[in-house]
């Protein structure tokens, strides 16, 4: 049997890439979602609570990582953050491993927001970067609830900028509307089966 073909799909807050993610879901491709690992992990039960309990012990309450006690430490303590991905990363990549074996689609897509950051990029078949202008991406974002300017200006300073992502990405699409990309992941699904088949 032929190993799937791995699309890693990531783009900047605001770009749409939940809903392009969605999309794949809708046409029965498998999506692996990096944000609901790390989700996973951090629940009751979940693997990286009693490493996080043993970094912070105040960041977990009742058997579960609380996220707003963790970032109060990350803002406190600047070597947090490095400390936290060194117990996470490898759990993550775990999890996503675990959801590569146990499918047996044809393609996969990773839906990693880190993607080029990260690095992940260097074991995708191929990666797909989603973007809009810069004015749309601004009104998504601040139409959020509780999101204020300087959040998503600091957001954006931790996040490849969208031209370096689109350079590096082997296919783009822009979200201008639902329609458009909605033919556009059809499109790029028809392509990678017919290029990879």
């Amino acid at each position: 049997m032929n190993r799937a073909f791995l699309l890693g799909l990531t783009g900047s807050i605001g770009m749409g890439k939940s809903t392009t993610a969605a999309m794949f879901a809708d046409e029965g491709v498998p999506v692996w979602d990096a944000d609901a690992a790390v989700h996973r992990l951090y629940a009751k039960g979940g693997a990286a609570v009693s490493e996080i309990a043993a970094l912070c012990p105040e960041a977990v309450v009742g058997d579960a990582v609380d996220r707003t006690r963790l970032k109060d430490w990350i803002a406190r303590d600047p070597g947090a953050m490095t400390r936290i991905e060194a117990v996470v990363h490898p759990l993550v990549a775990s999890d996503r491993a675990a959801f590569i074996a146990d499918s047996n689609a044809p393609l996969i897509v990773l839906d990693i927001p880190l993607l080029f950051e990260t690095g992940a990029d260097t074991m995708m078949d191929a990666t797909l970067v989603v973007t809009a202008p810069a004015d749309i991406q601004r009104s998504r974002v601040l139409a959020r609830p509780g999101m204020t300017d300087a959040q998503f200006k600091s957001i954006l300073s931790r996040q490849m900028p969208d031209a370096e992502k689109r350079a590096r990405a082997t296919y783009v699409i822009e979200t201008l509307t639902l329609d458009e990309t909605r033919a556009a992941v059809r499109n790029l699904i028809a392509r990678i089966g017919a290029e990879h088949a």
